[in-house]
């Protein structure tokens, strides 16, 4: 069973206290719909499973767009379709309904993925296009030595890899996705570069990870931050990363 908070979000995450300012922060990054569109091949007709505020839909196909959380639905911006209610766990649509179905940074908020990916299975009669992180390389990115708490938290909240293509039948393509440093989309690894961003509250709160953590240890974490980088301390250990055009971080795109 799916437990749906107040606002509808269905994941461990509540949206609708931490959603308002997402679509500000949380852009379409080109290069990855680059690749979205790449690997949804010829399809006409696209399922967005968790399709938040509408990052990373096709603008040049047939879209249909499903969101569990009021909040997200209502920041989509008029030039998306709104969006369905409704859950990947159980997709109201036919065998076979779509060209192709794809979720972004979204597996790892629902109840059950098997459940979730096999309905993506069942509704889709070509690709399953999964963006998501490997929680097994979170730890590459330098917030770990500030933040440990949200590093350690995401990788117990992101399913392994191994887990999402056994899901999909065993048989998936994994490739991973290097961040521009430039990333228009601001996760945490968005900021590699770029980390006076993560001393903005909003910019934290676009990343769902920072919600988990208790508030004590979030200013803690962020006052760590904040002294190395006047210090020059941050600058000494990772100065480079800040002219360096990419990150190849946790983030991967899987396609079955």
């Amino acid at each position: 069973m799916v437990t749906r908070k107040q606002d509808g979000s269905a994941g461990d995450a509540d949206y609708g206290r931490i959603g308002g300012g997402y679509h500000t922060y949380r852009q379409p990054e080109p290069a990855f719909e680059t690749a979205i569109a790449k690997a949804l091949g010829d399809a006409g007709r696209v399922l967005n499973v968790g399709a938040g505020a509408g990052s990373y839909e096709p603008g040049d196909r047939e879209v249909v767009a499903l969101e569990p959380s009021e909040s997200m639905r209502a920041q989509r911006p008029a030039h998306r379709v709104p969006a369905v209610d409704g859950t990947a766990e159980h997709l109201p649509f036919d065998d076979d309904s779509f060209d192709a179905v794809m979720t972004t940074f979204s597996v790892h908020q629902w109840s059950d993925l098997e459940a979730g990916l096999g309905e993506m299975r069942r509704v889709s009669r070509g690709p399953v296009v999964i963006m998501t992180s490997d929680p097994d390389l979170l730890d590459r990115f330098w917030l770990i030595d500030y933040a440990p708490l949200v590093i350690s938290t995401e990788a117990r909240r992101y399913p392994s890899t191994d887990r999402i293509v056994r899901a999909l039948g065993g048989h998936a393509r994994v490739d991973p996705l290097p961040v521009p440093l430039n990333c228009a989309d601001g996760f945490n690894e968005a900021y590699y570069g770029r980390p006076e961003m993560l001393l903005e509250p909003a910019a934290r709160q676009a990343c769902s990870a920072w919600s988990f953590v208790p508030a004590d240890e979030r200013e803690r974490s962020v006052e760590r931050l904040r002294a190395d980088l006047e210090s020059g301390a941050w600058d000494e250990k990772y100065g480079p990363l800040r002219t360096q055009p990419f990150f190849e971080g946790s983030l991967i795109l899987v396609t079955a």
